[in-house]
């Protein structure tokens, strides 16, 4: 068992992106129950909407699993914390925003601190904050993304000779051959959210799950790169003219409307291409099925172990 693992008390190094607002009871429970860590997207959801989803999981698996805040998107963050604590949830993720506040008291409680970061300065920001563990999040990732654009491949390596604390790669990853990439090049788990919206138990939309399995190379998009605010998308009629209205000039204001959550919940959950986005990583273009959970992670543990064999037969 390595530190990431020690620390999250899972079995497997895997990490479930947050999914703000989209994320649920269902998805996270089946994720820690593969014994990796699942974990509750807060998004813009309101304290209670995230307690009620918090409680469902709690009934659904006695197995840890995490909350994730983007601080910067939330106007709960506090409260959030709070609740997280009431509840005993092992596993708190801090994302587009400081983390450096909240977590002595995350620490006083025993929570588990995970810190997203995109960069070296903000990881050592973040531990010298008492971060537990680092979440390095490349370009390659799904939905908010970092305007700093570095990939998870240059990315990773550089937080790990930065910090000392665990460092779990997100962005880009969606089977066993990624994860043993990504211990390679010294990190130790990964993140993923992509790969667990094509799933069984994801209670998404249909056509948002038949669209990942169409995906290839250049199946997603950036738009908001024009205001300062990068998100990465699948291919649809929507963010294609979300995009086309970013050509034609578009304040923050505007783009923030044409993206809000009711545009995300509009493509995920009610499956409306042409009134709402679908976030997505690179690695759709991986995806060809529709497994289990518990079928991904087996599989990714098969891939790895192929993966470790082929550099066992490599002559350096």
């Amino acid at each position: 068992m390595n530190r990431l693992c020690s620390i999250l008390n899972i079995e497997v190094p895997i990490l479930q992106g947050g999914m703000g607002n989209i994320s649920n009871a269902k998805l996270t429970a089946a994720i820690s129950e593969a014994g990796a860590l699942g974990t509750i997207g807060a998004g813009t959801r309101t304290p209670d909407e995230v307690e009620r989803i918090i409680l469902e999981t709690k009934e659904r698996t006695a197995r840890p699993f995490a909350v994730n805040v983007a601080l910067s998107v939330s106007t709960h963050a506090k409260e959030l914390a709070e609740i997280i604590v009431k509840h005993e949830v092992k596993a708190v993720s801090l994302s587009a925003g400081n983390p450096a506040p909240f977590i002595p008291y995350f620490q006083e409680h025993g929570v588990k601190v995970l810190a997203v970061t995109a960069s070296v300065r903000q990881a050592e920001k973040a531990q010298a904050g008492g971060a537990d563990i680092i979440v390095g999040e490349g370009f390659e990732a799904a939905g908010l993304n970092s305007p700093l654009e570095t990939t998870t491949l240059a990315l990773i390596p550089q937080l790990v000779d930065a910090v000392q604390i665990p460092v779990a790669a997100a962005g880009g990853i969606a089977d066993g051959r990624g994860l043993a990439a990504m211990l390679v090049l010294g990190a130790e788990g990964v993140q993923m959210g992509t790969r667990f919206i094509a799933t069984k138990e994801a209670p998404f939309s249909p056509l948002y799950k038949q669209r990942l399995l169409e995906a290839d190379d250049h199946g997603t998009m950036v738009i908001g790169r024009s205001v300062g605010r990068v998100r990465r998308v699948l291919r649809n009629p929507y963010a294609g003219r979300v995009l086309d209205n970013e050509s034609k000039g578009m304040s923050l204001e505007e783009y923030s409307r044409q993206t809000d959550e009711e545009f995300h919940i509009a493509g995920a959950i009610d499956g409306n291409e042409n009134a709402g986005y679908w976030n997505s990583g690179q690695i759709a273009g991986l995806i060809r099925e529709i497994p289990s959970v518990k079928e991904v992670i087996n599989e990714m543990k098969t891939d790895f172990d192929k993966a470790a064999a082929r550099l066992k037969e490599i002559n350096f």
